[in-house]
């Protein structure tokens, strides 16, 4: 799991591209201004920025010049329709990691970003998430708690201890002290939709939750056991 923040003012596309990330297992925060970006990002816990370079307030690339001013540890990744090569020359100059223009495959975005991320001896790892039973709260890496109801810590419990791998809605409706056989499991769907709003709320940032059809839900971060 990696922690990104992404600069991306088209409001549909900044949202496909976070469910995407984040169903890669990353923690995704979304800006959609430079202002926004440089009141949100936090040096040491985003690792990786995604930028679009045409933004309302101003270009992408003066954000690229002074994130590099500043010497930090950070992968940077250029996601533009500017397609020109003296476009993606000066963006690699002006301390871009990798160039990608927006008709780039999906698959070309995750496969860049864990590369980055292994390049700068990551792991593709920034963070635990944890559960505080007593407390119950949701700690995401560097970030607040987040409080939780008891059903929302009783979904959440039977999610993370399956410890990354698929845990069956069958499951989780047994966590629930219910009937799987006459549990309408709409009320799941509601509820594991309330929590990544919930934690996007709170956060900024995605819950790594990746939801496997027709079989159940896997955590794809980092778990810290308390």
């Amino acid at each position: 799991m990696t922690q990104i923040i992404l600069l991306e003012d088209e409001r549909i596309l900044r949202e496909d591209l976070s469910e995407f990330l984040a169903n890669q297992g990353h923690t995704v925060q979304t800006v959609g201004s430079i202002a926004e970006f440089e009141r949100n990002f936090h040096p040491g816990r985003h690792i990786i920025a995604i930028l679009d370079l045409g933004l309302p307030d101003g270009d992408g690339m003066e954000v690229i010049a002074r994130l590099r001013r500043d010497n930090l540890r950070l992968g940077i990744i250029v996601l533009t329709s500017r397609m020109a090569t003296q476009d993606k020359v000066a963006g690699l100059q002006s301390g871009a990691d990798h160039y990608l223009t927006k008709t780039s495959d999906l698959d070309i975005l995750a496969a860049t970003v864990d590369s980055l991320a292994r390049r700068l001896d990551l792991g593709g790892i920034s963070g635990d998430w944890a559960l505080d039973e007593h407390k119950k709260q949701l700690i995401a890496p560097g970030l607040p708690p987040i409080e939780l109801s008891a059903q929302d810590y009783t979904v959440l419990k039977a999610i993370f201890d399956g410890q990354g791998q698929s845990v069956s809605k069958k499951a989780i409706v047994a966590a629930l002290d219910e009937d799987f056989l006459s549990y309408d499991l709409r009320r799941l769907d509601t509820q594991i939709n309330r929590l990544r709003r919930k934690v996007l709320e709170a956060t900024g940032a995605d819950l790594p939750l990746k939801t496997l059809r027709n079989e159940g839900y896997q955590f794809c971060g980092s778990l810290q056991q308390r």
